[in-house]
């Protein structure tokens, strides 16, 4: 018996060839000639100055000098280098790597700061001194996007990270108050998260009560709550309940004297090293371990988790507390890190942007790390911005990161997906 084989025929219709989604070359692109044009054609004549070291650093690095519209060609220049090279890889074809947007985005954002300062009365800014303060005003960002990914990973959608957060802030700074100690006010703080999260999960998951709903109900139930204590038990009786004092820094030896670096990354509370390790160990624990597996099948798939044995609202219900302790010892940091008391709605809003850094973070522990980071550089940008003079309005620096967050729902800086049973409530059978 012989084989034979038959050559397609001229009227057959061959398959059409894989093309990638144009989204991200064609978002790169947009964007390097906004910033050749803006940053480098329109930008300002004065020259930036870029301080990487500060002066009671034991290493001195000489200052970065760069001319302000020179420097914006050459950054517009480069980036349109790498929009080119994503273009080509689609007409290729192939999708673009993904240490491409990343790489982008680094420029992207020094082109933006170097157009700032150079257009400011002062034209001189600290690196050193951005980078630590970003760093700090990220760690209850980056707690309560923890404390989401948890919970959007199971399938409940936590939009009372904000009252998780203010929670944890009001109980902290009475606890510590009261006993004397700010260690014992940061577990504290964890209960009341744990507490408010608890109410979530017995109404969204016994209940089948709208997950949005009781969420942005807690949040206002929270905010009234610590506001009316506040205003009757900590204002006419501060030394008594509203003193807390500051967790201490404690510095890691060897590393906390690496030059640059090793202040402000080993020179935290013990709030900022747990931050570290709650990241690692929540990726661990969600990536490469049996209990992140069955987390993951109950958020993408109930049913399917059922029927292997996993009882999936008991799973609901303890990520949901777990996530809820770990958003209270970020609000701890307002009232024990931060400042040294409690205010009426001291977390601001934080709680939506740690939302926002979740979803921009695609449901990741290190992703929603890195997009804190992010709103915790524009955070601080906002207040340098006004030191140094600058014509940019401070708003605009905080309306970036949720533009960002609006292209990475809309998909184009890459797939983002949340999993697919979120605020979907389960019901066996």
């Amino acid at each position: 018996m012989s084989a034979t084989t038959t050559a397609p025929t001229s009227g057959s219709t061959a398959l059409p060839a894989f093309r990638p989604s144009m989204k991200v070359p064609l978002t790169l692109g947009i964007l390097a000639l906004i910033a050749l044009v803006f940053f480098g054609f329109l930008g300002p004549d004065q020259t930036a100055e870029m301080k990487i070291s500060d002066a009671g650093d034991a290493v001195a690095v000489p200052a970065l000098m760069i001319p302000g519209q020179v420097g914006g060609v050459v950054f517009g220049i480069l980036l349109l280098a790498m929009a080119a090279y994503s273009i080509y890889l689609w007409t290729q074809g192939e999708r673009s790597p993904k240490w491409l947007p990343i790489a982008f985005a680094v420029v992207f954002v020094f082109a933006l700061l170097v157009w700032i300062v150079a257009g400011a009365r002062q034209p001189s800014i600290s690196l050193a001194g951005l980078v630590a303060g970003s760093v700090t005003l990220a760690v209850p960002l980056v707690f309560g996007s923890l404390s989401g990914v948890l919970c959007e990973r199971v399938g409940v959608v936590n939009i009372a990270i904000e009252g998780q957060l203010l929670g944890g802030a009001f109980t902290a700074a009475l606890v510590a108050t009261m006993t004397g100690s700010p260690y014992i006010g940061l577990i504290a703080a964890a209960a009341a998260g744990a507490a408010v999260s608890m109410v979530l999960a017995v109404f969204s998951i016994k209940y089948l009560v709208n997950q949005i709903i009781v969420g942005v109900v807690l949040n206002v139930l929270v905010s009234g709550l610590t506001g009316f204590l506040y205003g009757t038990l900590m204002v006419p009786n501060k030394e008594q309940f509203n003193t807390p004092g500051r967790l201490d820094i404690l510095p890691i030896p060897l590393l906390s004297d690496i030059p640059i670096i090793g202040p402000i990354l080993f020179e935290q509370s013990i709030a900022g090293y747990l931050m570290y390790i709650a990241v690692a160990v929540v990726w661990f624990g969600l990536f490469k371990t049996r209990w992140g597996l069955r987390v993951r099948a109950v958020g993408e798939h109930p049913q399917a988790a059922d029927t292997l044995g996993i009882n999936v609202n008991a799973t609901r219900f303890w990520n949901v507390t777990l996530g809820g302790a770990i958003a209270g010892i970020g609000g701890a940091v307002f009232t024990l890190v931060t400042i040294d008391s409690f205010t009426k709605d001291i977390s601001g809003g934080r709680g939506f942007i740690a939302l926002a850094a979740l979803i921009f973070g695609r449901w990741n522990p290190i992703g929603a790390f890195l997009a804190s980071l992010l709103f915790g550089f524009a955070y601080n940008l906002q207040s340098i911005l006004g030191i140094i003079g600058t014509p940019v309005p401070s708003q605009f620096m905080a309306m970036l990161p949720y533009l960002v967050t609006i292209f990475a729902v809309a998909g184009l800086v890459g797939k983002s997906r949340g999993p697919a049973a979120s605020g979907i409530p389960y019901v066996k059978g």
